[in-house]
């Protein structure tokens, strides 16, 4: 099957429970993709080649022993270079932890590997995860696999460009204002964010303590759905934890939405977006009405006021986060997340919990929102994927910021912790738009079914296979 890389979590794993397809086919499939097309697109740091073939041949032996673990066992996956593995260098996009080795997985990893996943390596990211671009100083530029001259986004870029490119069937990505979501975006990938504290930190290098999330980056919604199930979660080891039992989503999929209320705030989600987003995402909520759901305008009052009190509190966290080294190396840092940091010493307490405030004021106006609708959905990103290296872009005509009008649209979810979902809608001048579905608190499983239904009528596979990677050799 000369298409295994390119398959999905859910097709592979039927096809590997059943004896048809060998974890060692695939994880070799997944390996041979990386070689041809890793020094291009930069989307791995480190490859666990030797590893990952060993831990396939693990994999196939167990299954044929009758030992069959789920839906990952000997399903290759990448993890973004911020979760710590045991023994093993994890950088953190950076210079200054270029040789940290940690005594002990994270939580992730630990359930990832209780489940049979094969691990193919750590991913490209940006710099401590503190950017948009995955334009990583000391790990090389990641590309999009789309177009070799875009960005895939960020921080999380590395491990939607190996999905887009077929070096990986599934990956980890995490998500502080949106790191997740906007790299499944560019990169015509699904991204999801659980619920503040459903999956656990522990072991995930902070960015900013209170909004920090890890979460999986897929091609399907149901694969995200899988990956979700088995890493979520009570961790005594995270204090931000919550006591909950895994999720259960996977199964659970529906094929219509029957009695569905969705919600857009179109003052908010679709001001200052580029025509062709509109269009395809109004396309989406077509075919979302067409599968039984009801498309409401709703109006979610201090929406704007996301952005700042978003902005304010991961740069203060982050700030913090670094400030020994920031004081001790500062020229050990690349020079935009040097800027970055050193901008973060200047709001005062005083603007750092009025931003607190903010955050809870708007989080009660959501849980009123969402006591009228299941879900809000709205573009993840308003612009077309930007050039890699490109500082502003045209929205209709108008020059914005690249960087800080990408941001805007993920921010409140990020602020308030919310599950949200990123999941391929169409395309806008060859390149991938994102549609994102946000949940009320613990309502992954609205979100999920949201993405899955919008998926069965805007299926991505076919046009990502034709249009990945053009001009490059690609696997056979």
């Amino acid at each position: 099957m000369s298409d295994l890389a390119a398959r999905s979590v859910d097709e592979l794993s039927g096809l590997i429970e059943a004896g048809q397809v060998s974890p060692v086919e695939v994880t070799r499939a997944v390996l041979d993709n990386i070689g041809r097309h890793n020094d291009t697109l930069r989307a791995y740091i480190e490859v666990y080649r030797d590893d990952a073939m060993a831990a396939a041949r693990d994999a196939e032996a167990e299954i044929a022993s009758g030992r069959y673990r789920g839906r990952l066992h000997g399903v290759p996956m990448g993890v973004k270079d911020n979760l710590y593995f045991a023994d093993r260098v994890t950088t953190m996009g950076s210079k200054i932890h270029a040789g940290f080795v940690s005594g002990t997985n994270a939580t992730v990893v630990d359930r990832l590997s209780d489940a049979g996943a094969v691990f193919l390596g750590k991913l490209n990211m940006h710099e401590y995860a503190l950017g948009g671009t995955t334009d990583n100083p000391f790990h090389g530029t990641c590309r999009n696999p789309w177009d070799l001259s875009m960005s895939p986004g960020g921080s999380s870029g590395g491990s939607g460009a190996a999905l887009a490119s077929n070096m990986a069937v599934a990956a980890l990505g995490t998500d502080t204002s949106g790191s997740i979501r906007m790299p499944a975006a560019l990169c015509g990938t699904v991204g999801l964010k659980p619920t503040y504290g459903r999956v656990s930190r522990f072991g995930c290098f902070p960015e900013a303590w209170t909004l920090d999330h890890v979460g999986p980056m897929t091609r399907t919604v149901k694969d995200a759905a899988i990956v979700l199930d088995a890493i979520s979660g009570y961790d005594a080891r995270d204090p931000s934890s919550l006591d909950r039992p895994p999720t259960r989503t996977a199964g659970r999929l529906p094929t219509t939405l029957d009695g569905v209320v969705i919600g857009i705030d179109e003052g908010f989600f679709l001001a200052d977006v580029d025509d062709e987003v509109e269009r395809c995402v109004r396309e989406a909520f077509d075919a979302l009405r067409g599968r039984g759901a009801t498309v409401r305008s709703v109006s979610v009052p201090g929406l704007d006021s996301c952005k700042w009190a978003l902005a304010t509190i991961d740069i203060c966290e982050a700030s913090t986060v670094h400030d020994a080294n920031l004081r001790d190396r500062p020229e050990d840092f690349g020079d935009g997340v040097r800027l970055l940091l050193e901008c973060g010493q200047l709001p005062s307490a005083v603007e750092y919990l009025q931003a607190q405030q903010i955050r809870g004021h708007l989080g009660s106006t959501m849980q009123r929102v969402f006591g009228a609708v299941d879900v809000l959905v709205g573009p993840t990103t308003p612009t077309r994927t930007p050039r890699i290296g490109q500082t502003t872009a045209t929205v209709n005509g108008r020059e914005v910021d690249a960087s800080r009008s990408l941001w805007r649209l993920v921010g409140p979810a990020s602020l308030l912790g919310l599950p949200c979902l990123s999941v391929p809608c169409g395309t806008a001048g060859g390149l991938p738009v994102g549609l994102q579905v946000i949940g009320p608190t613990l309502g992954e499983q609205q979100v999920l079914d949201v993405g899955h239904v919008l998926e069965l009528d805007q299926p991505m596979g076919s046009l990502r296979a034709t249009a990945y990677l053009e001009g490059l050799p690609v696997a056979d």
